[in-house]
């Protein structure tokens, strides 16, 4: 059966936007207008505001050979709540900016605001607003998004002082290896006219590529416990260049002990097939989006106890710069070896 394809020239730039956010309805108080006039109008009162702003490009960020629709912008979305949950705050409303070529159906934009739908009632964000535009190279998403906090507790990442504990969410590397399986099963399908991908037993590394989670439940967990960080940042370009970020903006050094990094068991045995350090990709590999934070040393028990926090190393004086410590014992340098924009 055919799939019906409408052409977006046929509805309009608005004609597009009405058709895709016409069922849009606010979750927050702070959206006192949303969608449909020259600006959208918020009232945050006493707190303060954050805004992130994101952006990928087909071909750089993501490939539509194997990333579906609704997946791209279920992520699209959740990569910018990441960011202001990084800050202990709680997003509250995105924007949308598209740039379409002409080989996108009104069909194709819907799968892509389904998943930003999906991920905006997941977490409790409003889309208020945003823009389209032509484009002759292909899909090019922007979304910004803005949150709230209180100004006692919104974190920084220049928050760190020497000796204190610092902790991380989740897993790491999962997401890497699983940008890695899709690269290599989309290599083996090329000229291949019936082809079944190669993905059994390695679903969460899947998932965790293509569809992430910001770390909502970290952040509560933390407030349940009365725990406010010191710094926080979240892990999009890989544990080692978000710990040098942290330490930079700290004025701070630090140390991390290899055998307390969190690995996932399917990480591992896809590190094994690909006959890759598993550290090296796990300290590099990026797009994990788990919370990488520091607290004072004397809340050691307290952070210790939460589901899903693993305290991997410690703060030190910034003269000592920042080292892996091997299970060996070895001191390590630590170098940011996360994405860099291709030249």
């Amino acid at each position: 059966m055919e799939t019906k394809r409408t052409d977006i020239a046929s509805l309009g730039e608005f004609g597009l936007i009405e058709h895709l956010t016409k069922a849009l309805k606010p979750l927050n108080h702070s959206t006192v207008l949303g969608v449909g006039d020259d600006a959208a109008i918020l009232d945050y009162k006493d707190k303060q505001v954050v805004v992130t702003t994101d952006l990928l490009l087909e071909g750089i960020h993501f490939d539509l050979t194997y990333v579906p629709l609704k997946h791209l912008g279920y992520k699209a979305a959740v990569v910018n709540f990441s960011d202001v949950y990084a800050m202990n705050a709680q997003p509250k409303q995105i924007t949308v900016s598209l740039g379409l070529s002409k080989r996108f159906s009104v069909e194709d934009i819907e799968a892509l605001y389904e998943g930003i739908n999906l991920a905006c009632s997941k977490y409790g964000v409003d889309v208020i607003g945003g823009d389209t535009s032509a484009s002759y190279t292909g899909l090019t998403i922007s979304i910004t998004c803005l949150g709230e906090g209180d100004k006692e507790t919104i974190v920084r990442r220049s928050g760190a002082k020497p000796s204190q504990l610092i902790c991380v969410s989740g897993d790491l590397g999962a997401a890497y290896m699983g940008l890695q399986l899709l690269e290599r099963e989309k290599t083996v399908f090329k000229g291949e006219t019936e082809f079944k991908p190669a993905f059994e037993g390695k679903e969460y590394l899947l998932e965790r590529q293509l569809k992430p989670e910001a770390r909502k439940d970290i952040i509560e967990r933390l407030a349940e416990n009365d725990i406010l960080p010191t710094s926080m940042i979240d892990i999009s370009d890989g544990l080692s260049s978000e710990l040098m970020h942290l330490c930079k903006n700290s004025e701070v050094g630090c140390r991390i002990y290899e055998d307390r990094i969190p690995i996932d068991y399917q990480t591992a045995v896809m590190a094994e097939e690909f006959n890759m350090n598993l550290v090296t990709a796990a300290l590099n590999g990026g797009e994990d989006y788990e919370l990488l934070f520091t607290v004072p040393i004397e809340l050691h028990d307290q952070v210790a106890a939460i589901e899903g926090v693993r305290i991997i190393g410690h703060t030190t004086e910034k003269d000592l710069g920042a080292a892996l410590i091997t299970r060996d014992g070895l001191e390590v340098p630590l170098k940011a070896q996360g994405w860099v924009a291709p030249m």
